[in-house]
């Protein structure tokens, strides 16, 4: 079957923008082949800086043949309606169509056949449309022409044909420049046209014309080549994948080279300058391999082959990083002459939301929530205070201004050198963590008190003043701030109440109650009893339990509903968080809900401990088969007080228990109650599964032996009660309807 090659050609591609670009063509391509009946059986995109190149084969030779019939009107139709079904139809006379009988009466039928076009031809459309909508994130347009384009477009290649045949070229124009089988080879070492047939003869003339086609081979080159240099010298590359990525989209023939830079420079701390040789040459940096320092050599990639083995090359991209350097070493000696705490004050020039104050209005709250913090993570409160007020302040240094990616590692540098306490410096960087799912989570105490203080009260102000995440937007990174707060808390295994720390948080900005005094509010979980889950009914219920037990003023019932909302909402945030988590880890996420569907939880480590002790259970014969009875019991009630209408709660009349097997059940219910309960209220999960286990045989039994919808109408109501005493039972540990499977 033939094979499609195309290639546009034009001025160099940003980096950034090629293998967006590469799928997109694929893409926009196939897609249309597919519409238009030429499926074909594989395609591949390849990108350099200056094509984009499509690579399809097993296309069908042309399209198929198409028959399709058109119903028309009813026979007997006024002539407007025949006359306007033959025009749509195509048909010259209605002695054309078919007759074909209806169960409404008789109708005309045009059969329609198209003979396919062949797939040239359809290309020929295809790519025109491709180009001329292609969807660059920033294009341009040259001359008096109004094609758009990233870079000036200058020549494409498009040849179609078998293997066994000479390929043809596909003819179409796109603004002047007309489809040809001629490409060109790198711009410095083979300028000249090259003549192209397939995809394997074309590959084979870029490799010999200089240019590497595959960008995944052109960074395995570098790779490849960089190590080995730096290796050779002794010395160990420091690899950079997103860097790679960057600078094997800026050649096509990948020649690595080595310089070097005064080794004072190696005073300023390694990570700044690994900042100013990648962000403004695009270098990667040595270490030795023994210390694991920086050492004053670098490695660069260049885009050609020169006479002088790349010496002109090197030096001047020394100058330029010697000249870089001195700026950043300046810059690092200016913000050492001025201490952390005396940048506080212009932080109260700087707005951090217009809702939410100043960042000097901020940097308070998360001093004081990370004091209140400091206990619960056994963390000394000074350090922790200290930590908070000065964790934000490298923001204002020269350094992190020029390399905004460098912050909080500067400040743990910048404290160190003023003397804090270690503790303190390793908390002014560890806050920020982890940043994303593959960064670390902060251990030491001290961090983790800042760390969760300043995602906190992120989380809370943005919460108060509405401004939360919808869809697929969040600007604010709140999804990242609650991942977090659930990754410190988890792998720290950290017993905090999430609602009384939100409430800690700002409780006048959460509220929106300016008139309020209070102290830190205690939610006091363990007198919810049996409230239930986040329903808005449950929920308000524990409000209002909330503000009689924590409020010494009244609160009106509008700002208690919104506080409330508030609370839980955000709770609930993290709990999608931790089932993110879960989800992840390749853990069963729906035991999380059957968990949180039972009881008020904001303890995200009793939460994940109920959850790994109920998936234990549920991976027991036992426990499967109990799920399967409660699933059973949950169906037939819901069937029953449907309906009924009306609930089958309350306890069963024991006078009303006929048969030995519901009798034992009855006493098995109430005992496995009470001991999973206690279990419960002990943290013991696994022996509040064992007590549910015995329940097992008996719900075997009953449903063996028992009618459930019994003639007598009283022993009817009173089983159902029974099973909903299965259920109640089982909501000690978990809502086992929330269980899939």
């Amino acid at each position: 079957m033939p094979d499609l090659l195309l290639e546009i050609f034009s001025e160099e591609i940003p980096a950034r923008m090629q293998a967006r670009a590469a799928e997109d063509l694929k893409k926009l391509v196939t897609d249309r082949l597919v519409a238009a009946g030429l499926v074909y059986e594989g395609a591949k995109a390849f990108v350099t800086p200056r094509r984009l190149a499509l690579s399809v084969h097993g296309i069908p030779a042309r399209q198929p043949d198409i028959k399709e019939e058109k119903k028309g009107p009813r026979v007997g139709a006024p002539e407007n309606a025949i006359a306007g079904f033959l025009k749509g139809a195509g048909l010259a006379s209605i002695k054309d169509a078919k007759i074909q009988p209806d169960k409404k009466g008789d109708f005309y039928i045009a059969v329609i056949e198209k003979a396919g076009r062949p797939a040239i031809e359809v290309i020929a459309e295809i790519v025109p449309e491709v180009v001329r909508t292609f969807p660059w994130p920033k294009s341009m347009r040259w001359g008096s022409g109004t094609l758009g384009w990233v870079r000036p477009l200058h020549s494409i290649l498009a040849t179609f044909g078998p293997e066994t045949e000479e390929p043809q070229v596909v003819p179409f124009e796109i603004h002047g420049i007309k489809a040809g089988d001629v490409t060109r080879g790198h711009r410095f070492l083979a300028p000249g046209e090259i003549k192209v047939k397939r995809f394997d003869d074309y590959v084979a003339k870029l490799e010999k014309a200089k240019v590497v086609l595959d960008p995944a081979r052109r960074q395995e080159i570098i790779l490849a080549d960089a190590k080995n240099l730096a290796f050779a010298q002794g010395m160990e590359l420091v690899e950079d994948a997103g860097l790679l990525a960057e600078v094997a989209g800026l050649v096509e023939w990948p020649v690595t080279l080595m310089g070097s830079f005064d080794k004072a420079f190696l005073a300023i701390p390694g990570e700044v300058i690994r900042a100013t040789i990648r962000n403004n040459q695009k270098c990667f940096v040595l270490r030795d391999p023994q210390t694991a320092k920086l050492v004053n050599k670098f490695i660069l990639v260049a885009n050609t082959e020169t006479a002088d083995g790349g010496k002109t090359i090197v030096s001047g991209c020394e100058r330029v990083i010697r000249a870089r350097l001195a700026d950043a070493k300046f810059f690092y000696d200016t913000d050492l002459k001025t201490k952390l705490e005396d940048r506080l004050p212009k932080f109260a020039q700087i707005v951090f939301h217009e809702k939410l104050g100043t960042q000097a209005e901020r940097i308070a709250r998360i001093e004081a929530l990370a004091a209140e913090l400091a206990p619960l993570v056994k963390a000394d409160v000074g350090k922790v205070k200290r930590a908070a007020k000065l964790c934000k302040t490298d923001l204002l240094t020269e350094v992190v201004g020029e390399f905004p990616e460098l912050q909080g590692l500067m400040g743990k540098y910048y404290a160190e050198a003023q003397g804090e306490d270690e503790a303190v410096a390793h908390a002014c960087e560890d806050h920020y963590s982890p940043k994303g799912p593959d960064d670390m989570v902060p251990g030491d105490p001290v961090s983790i008190a800042v760390a969760l203080a300043d995602k906190i009260d992120t989380l809370v102000g943005f919460w108060a003043i509405k401004e939360t995440p919808t869809g697929s937007k969040d600007p604010y990174a709140l999804r990242r701030a609650a991942t977090g707060v659930v990754r410190i808390i988890l792998d720290n295994e950290i017993r905090v109440p999430l609602v009384d720390i939100f409430l800690t948080a700002d409780i006048e900005i959460f509220l929106d109650i300016k008139s309020v005094k209070l102290d830190r509010p205690r939610m006091a979980l363990a007198h919810l009893d049996d409230e239930g889950g986040l329903s808005h009914q449950a929920a308000t219920k524990v409000w209002h339990r909330i503000v009689d037990n924590a409020f010494a003023d009244p609160i009106v019932e509008e700002e208690a509903n919104t506080a409330k909302d508030r609370v839980f909402g955000l709770l609930d945030f993290h709990v999608d968080r931790l089932e993110g988590h879960f989800r992840a880890s390749g853990a069963r996420h729906d035991l999380i809900k059957a968990a949180m569907s039972i009881q008020l939880e904001d303890d995200l480590v009793s939460i994940v401990r109920r959850v790994e002790a109920l998936g234990k259970f549920l991976g027991t014969d036992d426990g499967k088969n109990l799920l399967a009875g409660v699933k059973r019991a949950s169906n037939i009630l819901g069937i029953e007080e449907k309906k009924d209408k009306k609930n089958y709660a309350g306890a069963p009349d024991a006078a009303l228990l006929k048969e030995p097997e519901e009798k034992s059940l009855a006493e098995a219910v109430a005992t496995a109650k009470k001991e999973a309960s206690a279990a419960v209220a002990k943290e013991d999960f696994a022996a509040a599964m064992s007590a549910m286990a015995k329940l097992r045989p008996r719900v075997d039994a009953f449903f063996d032996k028992v009618t459930v919808n019994a003639d007598d109408a009283k022993l009817r109501e009173n089983r159902l009660k029974l099973l909903n005493e299965i259920r109640e039972a089982t909501r000690a540990v978990a809502d086992f309807s929330k269980i899939e499977g």
